[in-house]
């Protein structure tokens, strides 16, 4: 797919909360029916940041959202894209507005992504056909930043140089490697194969109101509309 195409887009930007979380649940969520809500609740408990996805010079949007949507599917909530060209578009058709659901963060640059994450204490693994570990091996890994490469060309020679590890899908067949899309779904589902949901409690409430945002229609003329109506009883 072109990115050019007019179905294409960039990723839905996180924007600034227009009110304390706590106050966004308290308005919103008596607005939803209590199967959304609780499976919304549902999905947040299982989030986890054990695992970050990092996509580098991902060049088709269709590529680009089947990876997003397996990363959200399987708890992943946070992801950097490595962007030098600016060129990191999603496919409405393919994504369905999944990108809302996670943390996307854009760089120009590998090593800024690369350096934060392992000063947070990642282990960098590089998805590669030929990769010496496991995605069982690397599992008991408590934090793991997954690294997938262009589609083409693979991940680039500094990403290389830098990871931690390198990291295989093993196959019984004659085919040498998989769709990049294919391959996240196979190793995200390993990877995130029993891990907890690990979010403290302030995010996880944060996460609840930034969902509700999204969900709930006019949500941000709502939260506004009650505090106005909240400083009005407070000055009367």
């Amino acid at each position: 797919m072109r990115r050019d195409d007019p179905a294409c887009r960039e990723p839905a930007p996180r924007r600034a909360l227009p009110a304390p979380p706590s106050r966004i649940v308290q308005v919103l969520g008596p607005l939803l029916t209590p199967r959304r809500l609780e499976r919304i609740r549902t999905s947040i408990a299982a989030r986890t940041r054990g695992v970050v996805l990092v996509l580098e010079d991902f060049a088709d949007p269709h590529n680009a959202s089947a990876v997003l949507r397996s990363a959200e599917a399987f708890g992943v909530l946070e992801v950097h894209v490595v962007d030098p060209a600016r060129r990191f578009r999603v496919a409405q058709r393919v994504s369905r507005g999944v990108d809302r659901w996670l943390e996307i963060e854009r760089h120009t640059e590998p090593e800024t992504p690369i350096e934060a994450l392992r000063a947070r204490g990642y282990r960098i693994v590089l998805a590669e056909p030929a990769g010496a570990r496991s995605p069982q091996q690397v599992r008991e890994w408590p934090r793991v930043a997954l690294v997938l490469g262009n589609e083409h060309r693979g991940p680039s020679d500094w990403m290389r140089a830098h990871a931690d590890a390198t990291c295989a899908i093993p196959m019984r067949g004659l085919v040498e490697s998989l769709n990049v899309s294919v391959a996240a779904a196979v190793l995200l589902f390993a990877l995130m194969h029993d891990r907890p949901g690990d979010l403290s409690e302030a995010e996880r409430e944060e996460l609840l109101a930034r969902y509700l945002l999204d969900d709930v229609r006019d949500a941000e003329r709502l939260v506004l509309g009650a505090a106005a109506a909240s400083r009005a009883d407070e000055a009367g």
